[in-house]
């Protein structure tokens, strides 16, 4: 990375919205470099089955592998590093341990981190496979299968309405013991009690509830919310939601102009397919917004 440079754009995360914003510009010939922390919540995905082109599924390192060669074949420069804060003058200037970094556009895919709770005496791996957070992306493979859901009632509610739709087994176990026991007319139980401990093994999700009695199921649902990565944009004044989403416009863009935004920062249904394509929005917003270059050379 060279920090003397001007990029045409930064694009700030290397999920599957950032790769793909870089994948977008540099075909559009434009030079773009991506500033990746390492910690995508894509790479954490098991194997995905819902993302088109990949009828076996793939796994999230899988894919970023993928996207990651993709963009760097036609010239995006990827660095793994961290932005600690930004600033517009003239053009955005971000600061990075590597140094400043100057580019006359931003996309930030800088995505959200999931809210889950403690485990004890649990494997890393046996959490990847047993701990879900999103239903809509592999609800279907919980066909069957025994579910908990843990929140509060009024977040898990929904959680695991969605989830009694594959499977007949769904528990919702309350994150508070001053929570109603029960819901009318839901297909799902509920747990009196609220969960005291989780812990996980390669054979299932283990919950000792707070009145000593331990349940155990296949899947666990976390409803605890996420905190959502923005404060490089709020901090420039881009307005946000209650949640701390950035608010754009149809093309991507915050209400600071020439920040975009893409992905799980901007989106409330965090879908890899839904950020691809906020991706593709906003990568050709920005190549039109700046000067065209009106050459034939490759």
């Amino acid at each position: 990375m060279t920090p003397s440079k001007v990029w045409d754009c930064l694009v700030v995360g290397g999920g599957p919205a950032g790769l793909t914003s870089a994948l977008y510009l540099a075909r559009f010939k434009r030079k773009v470099l991506v500033v990746d922390a390492g910690r995508s919540r894509a790479a954490s995905i098991p194997r995905s089955h819902n993302h088109p082109g990949f009828p076996e599924g793939i796994s999230g390192e899988g894919l970023l592998k993928i996207l990651r060669c993709q963009a760097e074949g036609y010239g995006a420069e990827l660095a793994l590093d961290t932005v600690a804060s930004m600033k517009k003058r003239r053009h955005f200037v971000a600061r990075t341990q590597a140094g400043d970094v100057e580019a006359k556009c931003v996309i930030l895919a800088t995505g959200l981190t999931d809210k889950g709770p403690l485990f004890a005496h649990s494997e890393p791996a046996a959490i990847r496979e047993a701990v879900r957070y999103c239903p809509v992306c592999d609800g279907f493979e919980a066909r069957g299968k025994a579910v908990a859901v843990y929140g509060s009632i009024r977040s898990a509610t929904a959680k695991a309405r969605f989830l009694r739709h594959y499977s007949s087994s769904v528990t919702l176990i309350p994150s508070e013991p001053s929570e109603p026991a029960n819901l009318p007319d839901e297909a799902f139980e509920v747990s009196e009690t609220p969960a005291k401990t989780f812990s996980v093994t390669h054979d299932g999700v283990s919950v000792i509830l707070d009145d000593g009695r331990q349940l155990r199921f296949d899947l666990l649902y976390p409803a605890l919310g996420c905190d959502v990565h923005s404060e490089l944009a709020t901090a420039l004044g881009a307005n946000h939601n209650d949640d701390g989403s950035l608010v754009v416009d149809g093309k991507q863009q915050s209400t600071v102009e020439g920040l975009y935004a893409v992905g799980d920062v901007v989106s409330d249904l965090h879908q890899i397919t839904v950020a691809e394509g906020h991706a593709a929005i906003a990568a050709t917003a920005v190549h039109n917004s700046l000067p065209f270059q009106f050459n034939c050379q490759g």
